[in-house]
């Protein structure tokens, strides 16, 4: 497993470089309200995990046989995520008066954990693939 945490951790900093890019570009260079540009990113940041992730990170898939409903149950998961960074998100720039891209960083570091455990005990702990 700390194997398997490195790996989803060199993956989730990938995922979040992109999420970063979609929420700073949209907030910075469109005019886009921070909800809408965090929600674009996360969408963008879930779809590069999941590649990879299946990919490069976990070798038991209890979906395998079903790669649609495994993204979408990985996206699920996820959902739970962009809550938590949503709410972060707003006591940082709403409440404290933080820096956008700040509370964005901070709010990656709470989901990081999160999301891999859920993920991993969820979609990839099977010992056999389905």
């Amino acid at each position: 497993m700390k194997s398997e945490f490195f790996r989803y951790f060199v993956v989730s900093t990938a995922a979040l470089l992109a999420d970063f890019i979609v929420f700073s570009f949209g907030i910075r260079l469109l005019n886009i309200p921070w909800p809408l540009s965090a929600t674009c990113g996360f969408i963008i940041g879930v779809l590069v995990a999941y590649f990879l992730s299946v990919r490069f990170v976990f070798s038991r898939r209890k979906l395998r046989a079903a790669p649609l409903r495994e993204l979408l149950v990985f996206s699920a998961v996820g959902l739970a995520g962009l809550a938590l960074t949503q709410i972060t998100l707003w006591i940082g720039i709403e409440l404290l008066q933080f820096n956008p891209e700040f509370s964005k960083v901070c709010a990656a570091g709470f989901t990081f954990i999160f999301n891999f455990l859920v993920r991993k005990f969820v979609l990839f702990s099977s010992t056999k693939d389905q």
